[in-house]
């Protein structure tokens, strides 16, 4: 028998996000976030999913696995991912990525002139990124090869989009566009009992339509139940593996705010020494995140594919950690 009370999945787990945005059958819901992320520079019409799985040229190489992968009708790719922990080189995992569907673009023989379509590789991440180059009081960050002396697009057909959900506060009254509309729901679908009146238009009555758990039939039911409690655990681990470098840190802090305190005074050497330690407790709690989610899953007899999707470990790295 079912223990969920929750009336609506919740997006952020594996499920929920692939039901929504993943199927055929709900591709005018894809279509709808699109063109509420562009918010009217960029207009996509129909898109038709392709594989999300990829490996490379040869067997030995590196496979990536989507969360969504898709065509529009004149050819641009788009790569549409949820992250839910942070992962300590994920940009490069961005970037890496990218070369997919850039690569799958080439034609064999002579006659290729070496035409690109646009790839864009849009990140949703529950969590704030941290990242220098970003504006903190934005929650959608555009990043694209440029000059930089002049600033100016260099490349125009390579983007990448991080959208840091996590960072996105307003209620439901304060909505203004679509697009706050969609980060709204990304983050508070499941806690919502009633389709609020705010997101009453033919894109929203579908979504909330999709996401009504009573019309899942036991299979899904099934899928969804494991999906959101691997997210949950995902969460735990989290919290936890936080909560320990934040104590690491502190500790490191006032150590290292002691030393600097007899060679610049105290008062400017502990508060050196705690900025100093808060940062190392920050990434150390990161940097155990994956491991500590990783265990946990393998502990509840997860295949290592399913631990991937959800700790965004490769496999190598899974290999590693369970060996020693």
């Amino acid at each position: 028998m079912s223990e969920i009370e929750d009336k609506y999945i919740s997006l952020l787990t594996d499920f929920g996000f692939k039901r929504i945005f993943g199927t055929d059958m709900n591709k005018d819901l894809l279509i709808g976030f699109l063109n509420a992320l562009f918010e009217g520079s960029h207009v996509i019409t129909d898109v038709k999913y392709l594989n999300t799985e990829h490996l490379g040229d040869v067997y030995a190489e590196r496979k990536a696995i989507f969360d969504v992968y898709c065509e529009t009708d004149n050819g641009e790719k788009f790569i549409v991912e949820m992250q839910n922990a942070y992962q300590e080189f994920f940009k490069d995992r961005s970037l890496f990525y990218s070369t997919f569907p850039i690569r799958e673009q080439g034609v064999k023989g002579h006659e290729w002139d070496f035409h690109l379509n646009h790839v864009y590789t849009i990140a949703l991440l529950n969590f704030d990124m941290h990242e220098p180059a970003f504006d903190p009081d934005r929650i959608s960050h555009t990043v694209k090869l440029c000059d930089i002396d002049t600033h100016e697009v260099f490349y125009a057909k390579l983007d990448f989009i991080y959208v840091e959900i996590a960072k996105f506060n307003k209620s439901v009254d304060e909505l203004s566009t679509t697009f706050e509309k969609w980060l709204y729901v990304l983050k508070n679908l499941s806690r919502l009992d009633r389709q609020p009146q705010s997101l009453r238009d033919k894109v929203f009555d579908r979504l909330f339509t999709q996401a009504e758990i009573a019309t899942f039939t036991p299979r899904e039911l099934r899928e969804y139940e494991d999906s959101r409690k691997a997210y949950r655990d995902l969460k735990n681990s989290l919290d936890t593996a936080k909560r320990d470098g934040i104590k690491e840190g502190l500790e490191k802090g006032r150590k290292e705010g002691r030393e600097e305190g007899r060679a610049e005074g105290l008062e400017e050497g502990m508060e050196k020494g705690l900025k100093k330690g808060f940062e190392k407790g920050r990434a150390e709690g990161e940097r155990l995140n994956s491991i500590a989610v990783a265990k946990e899953l393998k502990a509840m007899g997860l295949d290592d594919d399913a631990i991937m999707r959800a700790t965004r470990l490769s496999a190598s790295d899974l290999a590693a950690l369970f060996t020693k």
